[in-house]
C-alpha cells in the first residue's frame, strides 16, 4: 500500500493534521533548495522525536574512507558525503519557561504544512497545547531566496490563545552535527570561530581533509503585532553554537513574530578570509531589503522559472501535482549558473547516493535542461565531465587500461571514483556510454556543433580507447564479447554480454570515428591540436572499428529477442505477475543472492537501448522486446518508469504510458518504494518530464528539426508544454480533439507533426 496523505493540489504540496509517523517522509518531501543550498523540511523548533537532520551546500563534500574487510587494487579510496552542513534554521520557542515541542506536546491541532511549488515558499501552522496547559497558534513561512542565493529568510509567529504569555524565541546556529551514513563516525567539521557583531551571529567552520571554509550566518528582527520592536537579545555561546535569546511578555491573541535570515557564505564564492565580511554584506541585503519583499522578489523569480519549464494538465489533479513536484525539485536543486556543480541522485533532500554525480545527469537529467533553459546550461552539464577528464584516464589507469583509455566514475563529486560496491565500481562500465551519448545528445537538439572540436572529441576518444580496450576476442564465438560487468538492471551482476553494454560499446566506437572525420575535415585547427594532444593514429581507429565491426550481441532464436545477458535463460522465467505482493520491493524482502538469480529486472536495460537508439529498431522490435521484458521489471529503480512510459506511449498502449507516468511522477509524493524518508529521487524526476515530452507529446529530433507525435491519456481533458529549441520557444497545446502549435520566441520555424511538415509563426496559432 502506497502513502496517501498529501492532498491533490495543482500547485502545492499539502499535508493536513500531524503524525509523528510522517515526519521523516514530509522532511523530505517538503524539501527546499536554490541550487547554492538545500534542506530538508525539518522543523525551526526543538523537535525530540524521530527526524532526520539535513541541510546541504552544493558541492561541499568529504572524502569518507571506504568501509570493506578487503581491498583489491583500483578499489576507491573514499565515498564522497555530501555533507550535512551547520544548521541555521533552528529557533527554540518557549512559553511560560515550556518548551515547545510537537513530540511533547498535550495537544496538536489544525496542523497543516505547505509547499507552494509557484511561489517557492514552505509554510506551517499549528495549535498546539504545551504541557503547560498554554495553548498557542504557530506560522512559519521560510524559502531560499533565487536572488539572494546565499540567504534564507524565516518568519516564525507566535500567538498565545487562552492566556498572557511569556515567549521566549531562541534563534540559533549549530555547528554540531553529524551525518547519519557516516562509515565510521569521522568528525567532518572544525570549527574555527564563533563570533557575533551587533544583532549578527557567524560560525566559521570548515571540513577536514576537502578543507573547504564555510561561514553560517544569521541576523534576526522582533515584531509584536507585526509592528517592529528593538529587543535586546540574551546571547549564549557553546563550543559548536551560538543563541540569541529574545524575550517578551505577549498578551492573549497578540502576536510575537521573529524574521530570521541565515545561511552559508563558502570559499567556493569568496576568499576565506572575507567569509565574514561577505556574510555580513549579505545580512545587510537580506535586513534592508526585508522579508516581504524578498518573499516578492521570490515570487517573481519562480515565475521566470515557470513561464519556460510548466507543464499543464487539465482534469487529473494528482497528474498534475506530480509533474509540477518534479520540475520544482529539479529547479530547485540545480540552475546551471556553476560549471563546477551537477545533480545528485538525492539533491539537497537526502545522504543517500552521497550527493555525488552519477550517468543519471547524461542519461535523465540534460534533455530537461536542454529544453526548459538556455543551451548554456547544457553546456555546462557536458563541460563538467570534460573538466574531469584527467581524472576518468587516471580511474581507467588505476583498472591497468593505459593509452589515455577513459572511464569515468559511477560516483564521483571531483572525478574521482568514489563507490563503495565492487559490482558498480568496476563493472557498471556503461555510464561511459552515457556520457559519450549525451554529447551526441546535446548537438542533435541544439545544433550546437561547436562544444565538439573544442572539448568533446578529446572525451569521445578517451571512451572509445576505453571500449576498444575492455573487449575481449571470442575465438569460440568469433566475435568480440565484453565479460564480466553489471547492465542499467543491477540485480544482475558480473556477468557476459550485457546486450545494453555492448551496443553502447559499438555505437561509440562508430560515432567517434565518425566524428574525428568531422572534425578533421570542418575544423581543421581544433583537429590538429586534438589529435598532437591524444597521439592517434589512423591506425588505432581502424582497430576500433574491428571491435565494433565484429560484436556480439546475444540472441534468442526462440524467442527472438536479443538477450540482456549469456545467461539469462538459464533463470526461471517466473513473470512479476506471479510474484507474492507481500514479496515486494524485493530489494528489501530478499536476499542479495536470491534477487541476482532471479529473473527480475530493477529497471529498464535492453530496453533503455531501445528508448535512447529507436530508430535504429523497427516498432515491431520494440514491442516485441518490451514484450518480452517488462512482464519481468520491478521498476524498484526510480530510472524505470519513466522509460517504460515512453516505450509505451510509443506503442500505443496508453493505459501502460499513463500508468507509468503516475507512478513516475508520484514516486516520491505517494513512496511507491518505501524510503522516501531518505530523500527524494531528484535525477528521475527529468525522466518524469520527458513521459511526458518525449511519451505523450512524442517530442524527437529528426534531421534537425523538432518532430511531435501527440497523445493523450484518455484520463485528461488537455495538456501543454513549452520547450526551447534553437532559440525557438514552441508551446504545444494538446486535447482529445485537436493539437495546438505556437511559436512564442524566434522566427519562423518548420516542424513535424505526425510526419507532415508545417511552418509555425509567432502570433499564429497552428491546429495539426
Amino acid at each position: 500500500m502506497n502513502q496517501d496523505y498529501i492532498i491533490p493540489n495543482n500547485w502545492s504540496i499539502i499535508e493536513e493534521g500531524f503524525n509523528t509517523d510522517r515526519v521523516k517522509s514530509s522532511e523530505s518531501l517538503f524539501s527546499i533548495g536554490n541550487g547554492a543550498m538545500g534542506q530538508r523540511a525539518n522543523f525551526e523548533e526543538h523537535y525530540s522525536g524521530p527526524t532526520f537532520q539535513g541541510s546541504y551546500i552544493a558541492g561541499v563534500y568529504y572524502p569518507d574512507k571506504t568501509k570493506v574487510g578487503w581491498w583489491k587494487k583500483g578499489y576507491p579510496e573514499y565515498f564522497a558525503k555530501v555533507l550535512n552542513a551547520p544548521n541555521w534554521i533552528g529557533i527554540d520557542v518557549q512559553i511560560n519557561g515550556e518548551t515547545l515541542d510537537l513530540f511533547t506536546c498535550a495537544n496538536v491541532s489544525n496542523f497543516k504544512r505547505e509547499l507552494n511549488m509557484q511561489e517557492g515558499w514552505l509554510s506551517r501552522s499549528f495549535t498546539a497545547t504545551l504541557k503547560n496547559k498554554v495553548t498557542v497558534t504557530v506560522e512559519t513561512k521560510r524559502f531560499l531566496s533565487l536572488n539572494l542565493d546565499e540567504i534564507g529568510a524565516i518568519a516564525f509567529t507566535v500567538t498565545p490563545i487562552n492566556t498572557n504569555a511569556r515567549v521566549v524565541l531562541s534563534p540559533y546556529l549549530d555547528a554540531g552535527i553529524t551525518n547519519e551514513d557516516t562509515n565510521w563516525d569521522d568528525k567532518f567539521w572544525e570549527i574555527t570561530n564563533i563570533s557575533k557583531e551587533n544583532n549578527k551571529a557567524f560560525i566559521e567552520a570548515h571540513t577536514l581533509k576537502t578543507e573547504f571554509s564555510t561561514c553560517t550566518f544569521m541576523e534576526s528582527e522582533c515584531f509584536l503585532n507585526n509592528e517592529k520592536v528593538q529587543l535586546t537579545p540574551s546571547i549564549q555561546k557553546e563550543s559548536n553554537k551560538i543563541t540569541f535569546e529574545y524575550s517578551t511578555d505577549v498578551d492573549a491573541n497578540s502576536s510575537f513574530t521573529i524574521h530570521k535570515f541565515a545561511g552559508y557564505t563558502v570559499d567556493r564564492n569568496h576568499a576565506k578570509e572575507n567569509l565574514i565580511s561577505a556574510a555580513s554584506q549579505t545580512l545587510d541585503k537580506a535586513t534592508k531589503t526585508g522579508f516581504n519583499a524578498l518573499l516578492k522578489e521570490q515570487k517573481e523569480a519562480w515565475a521566470t522559472i515557470w513561464e519556460t519549464s510548466d507543464i499543464t494538465i487539465d482534469g487529473d489533479v494528482k497528474a498534475q501535482q506530480g509533474i509540477r513536484f518534479n520540475i520544482f525539485q529539479l529547479n530547485q536543486t540545480y540552475l546551471g549558473t556553476d560549471a563546477q556543480l551537477n545533480i545528485g541522485p538525492k539533491g539537497f533532500t537526502g545522504e543517500k547516493y552521497g550527493g555525488s554525480t552519477y550517468w543519471d545527469t547524461e542519461a535523465y537529467c540534460l534533455p530537461f535542461y536542454m529544453a526548459t533553459k538556455d543551451q548554456n546550461v547544457g553546456r555546462n552539464l557536458l563541460s563538467y565531465r570534460y573538466n574531469h577528464l584527467e581524472k576518468a584516464i587516471e580511474n581507467a589507469e588505476k583498472l591497468d587500461f593505459s593509452n589515455g583509455a577513459a572511464l569515468y566514475p559511477m560516483v564521483t563529486m571531483n572525478g574521482e571514483e568514489c563507490h563503495n560496491e565492487w559490482e558498480i565500481t568496476f563493472e557498471e562500465i556503461h555510464r561511459n556510454g552515457a556520457i559519450a551519448f549525451a554529447i551526441y545528445n546535446y548537438y542533435r537538439y541544439t545544433g550546437d556543433y561547436s562544444y565538439i572540436p573544442e572539448k568533446g572529441l578529446e572525451v569521445l576518444i578517451g571512451i572509445a580507447r576505453f571500449w576498444y580496450q575492455r573487449a575481449t576476442f571470442s575465438t569460440n564465438k568469433n566475435k568480440y564479447v565484453i565479460l564480466g560487468v553489471t547492465g542499467p538492471n543491477e540485480y544482475e551482476n558480473n556477468i557476459n554480454n550485457n546486450w545494453y553494454t555492448n551496443y553502447m560499446a559499438q555505437w561509440c566506437i562508430n560515432y567517434t570515428a565518425e566524428t574525428i572525420a568531422n572534425v578533421k575535415e570542418n575544423y581543421t585547427e581544433d583537429y590538429n591540436r586534438v589529435m598532437a594532444k591524444v597521439n592517434l593514429p589512423s591506425t588505432e581507429i581502424d582497430s576500433w572499428k574491428e571491435v565494433a565491426d565484429n560484436m556480439y550481441f546475444p540472441f534468442s532464436e526462440e524467442h527472438n529477442v536479443f538477450l540482456q545477458q549469456d545467461g539469462f535463460l538459464d533463470k526461471e522465467l517466473t513473470p512479476v505477475s506471479d510474484l507474492d505482493t507481500s514479496h515486494r520491493p524485493i530489494n528489501q524482502k530478499w536476499s542479495w543472492d536470491r534477487i541476482l538469480r532471479s529473473p527480475y529486472i530493477k529497471q529498464a536495460d535492453t530496453l533503455q537501448g531501445f528508448y535512447l537508439f529507436e530508430d535504429n529498431f523497427s516498432n515491431e522490435d520494440i514491442e516485441r522486446h518490451f514484450d518480452f521484458y517488462e512482464p519481468f521489471t520491478v521498476h524498484e529503480s526510480s530510472l524505470s518508469p519513466c522509460v517504460h512510459s515512453i516505450l509505451a506511449a510509443k506503442l500505443d498502449r496508453m493505459d501502460q504510458a499513463y500508468n507509468f507516468y503516475l507512478r513516475t511522477s508520484r514516486l516520491d509524493l505517494d513512496d511507491y518504494n518505501k524510503e522516501v524518508e531518505e530523500g527524494l529521487h531528484i535525477t528521475s524526476m527529468a525522466g518524469t518530464w520527458m513521459s511526458i515530452i518525449e511519451g505523450f507529446g512524442g517530442m524527437r529530433v529528426r534531421n534537425h528539426k523538432l518532430s511531435f507525435s501527440p497523445k493523450i491519456p484518455k484520463e485528461w481533458e488537455g495538456y501543454s508544454f513549452k520547450v526551447n529549441f534553437r532559440n525557438h520557444t514552441i508551446k504545444v497545446s494538446v486535447t482529445q480533439s485537436k493539437n495546438t502549435f505556437e511559436l512564442l520566441k524566434g522566427e519562423e520555424l518548420t516542424i513535424l507533426v505526425n510526419g507532415n511538415s508545417i511552418t509555425i509563426k509567432q502570433n499564429n496559432l497552428i491546429t495539426a
